[in-house]
């Protein structure tokens, strides 16, 4: 039997076997729980690194599911791959962040309408200037219009990606003093990768633990409770394919 090849370095799904719209969690397991839980007619097409990657039907639309790892390096390469390599058009990246806003309650939801960030993976691109990662506008308008449907509240305004999860300098509460909601480590990079490829990005994240009141969630609770977030980027793939 002849062997499939991969077009992609670190990603060995077969030519074809990707959706046009993949949702990106950072965790393996949250990718599992999304695919079990709400596709049909699943099908498993990437277990390289135990980076496990889905595809099959919600509502009848083809969406894949695939971890994208932890942090801007690794969301970078993933992404890059997805939309260089398998033609992917929107890629939702749905994970957890902390929040910068005392109101902001654990399990609640956030859309990142921009993303700033410590990170040079900006500098890449040899600009001259500084870049405002954004998200696309349609995108983000279908996660909306998803979330009113659903009624779930879902706040929409800037994100802040860091590249550190333990912060020496305590620059996250610098952020607040700017109106950003919450921080999180993945949706500059994902924003940037897009912009670079004229493709489409969202970063659609669920509160895990709250900055200003100290507050949670148990490590094994981040990877299973967070439907509210998972529904909204499915009901907003299946927006964009109409």
């Amino acid at each position: 039997m002849a062997i499939q090849e991969s077009p992609s370095a670190c990603i060995a799904a077969e030519e074809g076997s990707i959706a046009k719209a993949v949702l990106m969690p950072g965790d393996p397991l949250r990718s599992k729980f999304i695919a079990e839980n709400f596709l049909t007619d699943l099908k498993l097409v990437n277990n390289v690194r135990g980076v496990q990657g889905y595809t099959g039907l919600y509502k009848g639309t083809p969406v894949s599911v695939m971890a994208s790892g932890m942090g801007m390096p690794s969301i970078g390469i993933y992404s890059y791959e997805l939309y260089t390599q398998y033609d992917v058009e929107n890629i939702i990246r749905v994970g957890s962040a902390g929040a910068l806003r005392a109101d902001l309650e654990l399990g609640s939801v956030v859309a990142g309408q921009g993303a700033c960030t410590n990170s040079n993976y900006i500098n890449q691109y040899e600009l001259g200037g500084t870049f405002a990662p954004i998200a696309d506008f349609d995108l983000l308008m279908a996660a909306v219009s998803s979330a009113g449907e659903l009624g779930i509240k879902m706040p929409v305004g800037n994100l802040y990606s860091a590249d550190t999860f333990y912060d020496a300098a305590n620059r996250n509460m610098r952020y607040q003093k700017m109106g950003v909601m919450a921080v999180e480590m993945e949706a500059a990079a994902l924003y940037c990768n897009a912009a670079y490829t004229g493709k489409r990005a969202l970063a659609i994240c669920s509160i895990s633990d709250n900055l200003v009141t100290g507050e949670e969630l148990p490590p094994a609770d981040r990877q299973t409770t967070f439907t509210n977030m998972m529904k909204i980027a499915l009901e907003a793939a299946v927006k964009m394919a109409k």
